[in-house]
């Protein structure tokens, strides 16, 4: 299974709209998706309309190993999307995960303890920090993607962000890679989203996505309905940048592309 982390410790990025939307595009094209809810706030599982009643396990349960991966995941509304959903519980992980000698490595065990072939692919949507819960999720992933909100201070946490996976791969993963830069919340009537979109291509490259994904309305309504934005209205811009974004994904996800074909 080919595991995703989405991650950037700049809260309001669109990380949520981005994993439920690039799980939702990659199902429709028939991949067996997991998206592992890893935010506290569990928007990914209201996202998707999973209420916290119906979150019976969670990823709280998973890394505190109460509970398997397979037995804590959930269909979603979505074909061929399952869901490891989040509780508010998680608040309180990254301290019980402290005095834990493997606390790194905890999601990581659990994907290797995963029935091959029950997924083709898991997205990680992880909080807005760099503490544990991030940690293992990018201990647990072989690549990175970042989506980064088209403001001032984009490139200032992006650093950031580079640097602690730097001293993940060093210390913890070697495999991990970036797998992307994804720009979110682009305003093309705002010279300085176009400013900041220049400077980073300029910085990082090719790692840039060329899709880059508009400031739009469509996106922000779908959640309150419990729908992602490819279902709530599939011809906004904002469904049809997410749709550019999963075909860039699957052309830098080769193999998986043809095993999927």
């Amino acid at each position: 299974m080919i595991r995703v982390a989405i991650a950037n410790q700049k809260g309001g990025v669109g990380k949520t709209t981005t994993a439920i939307n690039l799980a939702t595009a990659l199902a429709a094209i028939g991949w067996k998706v997991l998206l592992a809810d890893l935010d506290p706030q569990g928007n990914a599982s209201t996202g998707l309309g999973v209420g916290q009643a119906a979150r019976e396990r969670s990823s709280y349960d998973v890394l505190l190993g109460q509970a398997s991966i397979s037995e804590a995941a959930m269909p979603t509304k979505v074909p061929r999307l399952d869901l490891l959903p989040a509780t508010v519980d998680l608040s309180g992980a990254e301290v019980e995960l402290v005095a834990m000698p493997d606390r790194t490595h905890r999601l990581a065990q659990a994907f290797d303890e995963t029935p091959h072939g029950r997924w083709d692919i898991c997205l990680l949507d992880c909080p807005p920090s760099l503490g544990l819960l991030t940690v293992n999720a990018l201990v647990a992933s072989r690549q990175l993607l970042v989506p980064l909100q088209c403001e001032f201070f984009a490139l200032e946490g992006l650093s950031q962000l580079l640097q602690t996976v730097e001293r993940i791969r060093v210390a913890f993963n070697p495999e991990l890679s970036i797998l992307g830069v994804a720009l979110t919340m682009f305003d093309r009537r705002n010279n300085l989203s176009q400013q900041v979109a220049e400077d980073v291509r300029a910085c990082l490259g090719r790692a840039v996505f060329d899709t880059v994904v508009p400031r739009n309305v469509r996106l922000s309504e779908a959640p309150s309905h419990g729908l992602p934005a490819l279902i709530y209205d599939l011809k906004c811009p904002g469904s049809a940048a997410y749709i550019s974004l999963a075909r860039e994904i699957m052309t830098r996800l080769p193999r998986l592309a043809a095993e999927a074909a």
